[in-house]
């Protein structure tokens, strides 16, 4: 596999798309020893094949806004591959998506998905839709709008979305209310539900719960444990809250949480009616954590700053793609942080996730340490083609054992001989080989 000329033709014929990109090239770069070892991988050019998803669907969406005003907005959906199961994956409305950015994620879920062992394909959707400041019959009216066209490129057994950012359950419940208006269905064509139509316990907390139950995996493979340590969390939406309860229930202590405004530095802990307080607050939408500030005298605020400069054991970038740069990395390891879990997807750039693993800190890549999320959709999925509910302790126990799977997967895969575990080339690995014998014995079609 000639990977210098296989990123060239991907750069060629994907202009200005430098997400999709820097996603493609983290991937190659790690397979480059498996696809050798295999030459059936070569044989059925599967590389070729990934490197193009099956389509990308783009239309416009029409509403009107609370004074009368018609506005347009542009929407994608891209359905990356489909060789082990249906579509899956969120849609996430915020002005920054772009074609180049949900081709990116929906590649990233390819390998994500996989990783689960559900039978889930990748996809991703979304709009440049800000959903801030937006009344509730200002997002009802878009997500129906969005809906009368996306509708009819959906199924349970075709492609089967979910909430992202700029996307809760209220979102979900007004894009799946129109398509089971429209389908005259009531199928589990979507996830991220509400309780009281389809949706399973936990899926808010998911993604944060299995990120930090992947965290405990990789400290206690390399001898550490995670009860005591100190934690920074980006982001202020499900996935930090998540990680924020999850961290606090095995015994580490978060002390900073972040938001588009800055930081909170809270060195007595951010837990129990705080952790209540920090969720109270993403419910108004706007994700400031400065009030926290005013409400709590032990915690201090930084406007304008991130929270990678704070001294934590633990780094959970929960927010959005590149958040953590090479500058944010080198302050992490000055003091002495030794584990990197990316919450958020693509949360580091590439030359961040090279200095963490050359000082040799404990790093996992979004598509392992965040795929909790998607794991409880697949198994929303499961509960409602069965039309039944689990309990909490029920979802829990198999989130976690999803998750210690998908941490062994990476260890058998990205074990050096140093002892050190490469987790991307672990979640690299093991998410392909599985897409792509499943390319392979489904033949060239």
């Amino acid at each position: 596999m000639d990977v210098k000329k296989l990123l060239a033709d991907v750069e060629a014929k994907n202009p200005g798309q430098p997400l999709y990109l820097q996603a493609v090239t983290e991937v190659l770069e790690t397979l480059e020893e498996v696809v050798k070892a295999n030459p059936k991988y070569t044989k059925y050019k599967v590389i070729e094949r990934l490197l193009e998803p099956d389509r990308i669907i783009q239309f416009r969406v029409e509403w009107v806004d609370d004074k009368g005003e018609v506005q347009v907005n542009r929407a994608w959906r891209v359905q990356y591959n489909n060789a082990i199961g249906p579509y899956k994956g969120g849609m996430r409305f915020h002005p920054s998506v772009t074609a180049d950015s949900l081709k990116f994620l929906a590649f990233e879920q390819t390998f994500k998905n996989s990783l689960t062992t559900l039978p889930m394909g990748g996809g991703k959707g979304g709009s440049d839709f800000n959903p801030q400041g937006k009344s509730e019959q200002e997002m009802m009216r878009f997500c129906h709008s969005l809906m009368t066209e996306l509708y009819r490129y959906l199924g349970v057994d075709t492609d089967v979305p979910a909430g992202d950012i700029g996307v809760g359950a209220r979102e979900v419940g007004f894009m799946y209310g129109m398509f089971k208006k429209i389908m005259i269905e009531n199928t589990a064509a979507f996830t991220g539900k509400g309780r009281n139509w389809g949706g399973s316990i936990l899926r808010p907390e998911a993604t944060g719960f299995g990120g930090v139950y992947f965290v405990d995996s990789m400290l206690k493979q390399a001898g550490k444990d995670i009860k005591g340590k100190t934690v920074a969390v980006s982001g202020f939406g499900n996935v930090a809250w998540g990680a924020a309860i999850k961290a606090t229930e095995l015994g580490a202590k978060v002390i900073c949480i972040s938001g588009p405004d800055g930081y909170i530095l809270d060195e007595e802990g951010i837990a129990g009616e705080k952790i209540a307080y920090m969720n109270e607050l993403l419910q108004t939408r706007n994700n400031v954590v400065a009030p926290y500030a005013d409400k709590y005298k032990s915690a201090k605020f930084f406007a304008g700053k991130k929270p990678w400069e704070a001294k934590v054991d633990i780094a959970l970038p929960c927010a959005i793609q590149n958040e953590l740069n090479i500058d944010d990395a080198k302050q992490l390891i000055k003091n002495g942080c030794i584990c990197v879990g990316e919450l958020s997807n693509m949360g580091c750039t590439a030359d961040a996730i090279h200095e963490l693993q050359k000082a040799r800190v404990i790093y996992a890549p979004g598509k392992a340490a965040n795929a909790g999320g998607v794991s409880v959709s697949g198994l929303e999925m499961t509960q409602n083609a069965m039309h039944l509910g689990w309990t909490a302790e029920e979802v829990d126990a198999k989130l976690k054992q999803i998750m210690k799977d998908i941490h062994a997967s990476c260890v058998k895969y990205g074990l050096e001989k140093d002892g050190y575990v490469n987790y991307v080339k672990g979640a690299n690995v093991a998410g392909f080989i599985k897409v792509a014998d499943a390319m392979i014995e489904l033949g060239v079609v």
